[in-house]
């Protein structure tokens, strides 16, 4: 093992280090700090308001503003657009989940028990919102700063409260 390497690859994250430190002390990273506690808050208010396709409004408009403004990669790009895809089946579930007759459909097609959590078929909604959860979990572990985390954290709880009231309209509409 070549000790130099490692002593270079430390010393470069210490100034890295130092210069995030630097960066923060500016006037313009006051303001972004602002700006991300405003959209963490306004992220967290829609988790309360038990409106299912407002929530889901508002993470689809997040992800198109991320791949709009952010995407610098292809994995990045197309772990974005896989996310729009879902969102966009989230959607379309919500209008069938509420249809008595439309979702009988789809619970039959999602009939075996391996399909079914707690008695409710795992449907593309189901799945997808459980998929992006897991998204938003990857990227909580990636060198995000606190107030990035807190918006991920914040979204990550409204896809919890979506999942939760998609999961209590289809118990109603199937009445499990």
């Amino acid at each position: 093992m070549n000790k130099d390497y490692l002593d270079s690859i430390d010393r470069a994250m210490a100034r890295e280090r130092a210069f995030m430190l630097a960066m923060q002390e500016t006037a313009l990273a006051g303001r972004l700090l602002g700006v991300r506690r405003q959209l963490g808050s306004l992220v967290r208010n829609v988790s309360c308001t038990d409106d299912l396709p407002q929530m889901i409004a508002s993470e689809k408009l997040i992800v198109e503003r991320d791949l709009e403004f952010h995407a610098n990669s292809k994995g990045m790009v197309s772990s974005l657009t896989t996310a729009l895809n879902e969102i966009r089946a989230i959607e379309q579930h919500i209008t069938m989940v509420d249809d008595p007759v439309q979702y009988r459909v789809v619970n039959r097609a999602y009939s075996l028990p391996k399909n079914c959590r707690a008695g409710l078929p795992m449907d593309e909604a189901r799945q997808a919102l459980a998929s992006h959860q897991a998204r938003l979990g990857n990227m909580d572990k990636s060198r995000l700063d606190d107030e990035e985390k807190g918006i991920i954290d914040a979204r990550r709880a409204v896809m919890q409260a979506a999942g939760r009231l998609y999961a209590a309209r289809q118990s109603a509409v199937l009445g499990v």
